[in-house]
């Protein structure tokens, strides 16, 4: 058994490093696959197109939370535009398919049982993508591309949503406490 126990540590890793690449690949090449060009599959593009719909989503949802503001929103297949704010364009780096592949990865990978797995996986890609569309929000409502040439917004936010990734599979992954261990 103690072998089998030295060899947990490295199935994880082994097992999130080849999930987080087939993940992150996958969405390149289906990208690729999905955008006019070279390699373009009008089957895949017209009819089992994720990578449209999540941007749709996200686009839709930041579009209500702003008219819940009060603010005049519109959108279209790749932008949100608020009346006498600003425009916001949804590229294929904003929809934060990179970051949920590495956290998928994680957690399947994690040995864990599958209904925790499925709740925290379910629970934070949407809290991933909640995220994304407060940062949607904001962009449209106060970002002014010629006055934040220094900032990247892309940057920071993966900084930030990393960080709040690493904190919360730190509480996801740490052990019951010990007095909770004690009672049983």
């Amino acid at each position: 058994m103690p072998a089998q126990k030295n060899k947990e540590p490295i199935r994880f890793v082994v097992t999130f490093l080849v999930l987080f690449l087939v993940f992150y690949y996958f969405n390149i090449v289906f990208f690729g696959l999905t955008s006019p060009g070279r390699h373009y599959n009008g089957f895949l593009a017209n009819n089992l197109n994720y990578i449209d719909w999540l941007r749709w989503v996200l686009l839709k949802c930041s579009a209500i939370i702003l008219h819940l503001f009060g603010y005049t929103a519109i959108t279209n297949k790749y932008e949100l535009l608020v009346a006498g704010k600003g425009i916001i364009k949804l590229v294929y780096t904003c929809l934060g398919l990179g970051v949920m592949s590495f956290f998928a990865a994680f957690v399947i990978a994690y040995p864990k049982p599958l209904k925790p797995k499925l709740v925290f996986l379910i629970g934070g890609l949407l809290s991933i993508q909640f995220l994304n569309v407060v940062r949607f929000v904001i962009l449209a409502l106060f970002w002014d591309k010629r006055n934040s040439q220094v900032i990247d917004h892309h940057t920071l936010f993966n900084i930030f949503i990393y960080i709040a990734i690493v904190v919360s599979l730190y509480f996801w992954t740490k052990p019951l406490t010990t007095k909770h261990n004690a009672a049983n």
